[in-house]
């Protein structure tokens, strides 16, 4: 996927959602950290800004010192990794939403800025909650992701730590360099119990840098590309300097209305529900979509659909003007709900559906 364009003043946008502005608390001066001790050391470095931001982008970089690594972003359920990868992106290529488990796939977004091109992995949560089929597809995704890649990123909530964060870190494979970021750090008030909080962190794993940050907030974005930058290889750049992700858009079709799906439908629908695209076609600036929403239940097709359709129609609408912002022409889209009862934990199902 390449940037969106602009929209003209005749196309629809989608209503955006506004992220409340990122409130940083003033760090306070730092004291000197003691030789022996490299817990203070972490922290006044983290504090002070951590490492430099990476380069501005410039064309025409010779081969030879270009950086092309992978980074997987690793985390429990809702604990903020896909707003993160949309916000290193610069653009929404990883849906979200306040319930548990809409990453489902291997999200892969990509940045290139100056000679380094950061390949960033956002994985669904690991699920500990059901065993079903569709969990164990997520988990596998989640497994695979932090057995191949060059640096890891394990997001937690800042001060926070449990059993399922503790589930995700025993994944953590001890020969690849992980980073510590401690997400909504700017809600943290009593910034003297971070160190005995980042001291635990680091008895339970030894992380190479600790960073705390809040994903909203432009400089942490902008630093953490330089923190990240160093553990990337020399090597060449895997993808185009001006893309995006390697999904289709086909792929963001389901994405986008499943998104909507959750946020509509709030914590009364099954996370088990799914959609599938039935046709994607293009005709010049034109989409014609179909798309099913699948569901295990003839009372979660009705939640769906709602009163005289109005639920459906919202959902389609929604999705229909975010899809002409993201292809920069017309949609027309078509969407059905059908009941696939047990399919979540059908293997066979599972990966018909798309999961790995």
């Amino acid at each position: 996927m390449r940037p969106i364009p602009k929209p003209t003043a005749t196309q629809a946008t989608a209503p955006q959602e506004t992220a409340p502005a990122a409130v940083t608390p003033e760090t306070p001066h730092a004291a000197p950290a003691h030789p022996h001790d490299p817990i203070g050391a972490m922290l006044a470095k983290a504090l002070a800004g951590g490492g430099p931001a990476a380069a501005a982008a410039a064309p025409g970089v010779p081969e030879g010192s270009q950086r092309c690594g992978l980074i997987a972003i690793i985390g429990k359920p809702n604990v903020g990794k896909s707003t993160l990868l949309n916000a290193l992106v610069g653009q929404k290529v990883s849906i979200t939403s306040r319930k548990a488990q809409t990453t489902r796939h291997r999200i892969t977004g990509m940045r290139t800025v100056g000679p380094t091109q950061f390949v960033f992995v956002d994985t669904p949560g690991f699920q500990t909650r059901h065993g079903n089929a569709l969990n164990r597809s997520l988990n596998r995704t989640v497994v695979g992701a932090v057995n191949d890649v060059d640096l890891i990123v394990f997001v937690v909530e800042a001060g926070q730590f449990n059993q399922a964060d503790a589930t995700v870190l025993s994944l953590l494979p001890e020969k690849t360099p992980a980073i510590l970021l401690a997400n909504k750090f700017d809600l943290i008030h009593r910034r003297a119990d971070i160190a005995p909080w980042l001291k635990s962190m680091q008895e339970r794993h030894s992380f190479a840098e600790f960073v705390p940050m809040s994903a909203n907030n432009a400089k942490d974005i902008e630093r953490l590309f330089g923190i990240c930058e160093k553990y990337l290889p020399l090597q060449p750049w895997t993808y185009g300097a001006d893309e995006l992700t390697d999904r289709s858009d086909r792929f963001m079709a389901a994405e986008i209305i499943r998104e909507k799906l959750f946020r509509l439908t709030g914590d009364e629908l099954p996370y088990t529900s799914t959609v599938i695209i039935d046709r994607y076609e293009e005709e010049g600036a034109l989409r014609k979509i179909a798309a099913t929403i699948v569901v295990e239940r003839d009372g979660h097709k009705g939640m769906i659909i709602g009163e005289k359709g109005e639920k459906l129609k919202r959902i389609g609408t929604e999705a229909r003007h975010e899809l002409e912002a993201l292809t920069g022409g017309k949609v027309f889209l078509e969407i059905w709900v059908k009941v696939r009862s047990g399919w979540a934990d059908d293997e066979a199902r599972v990966r018909t559906f798309g999961y790995e």
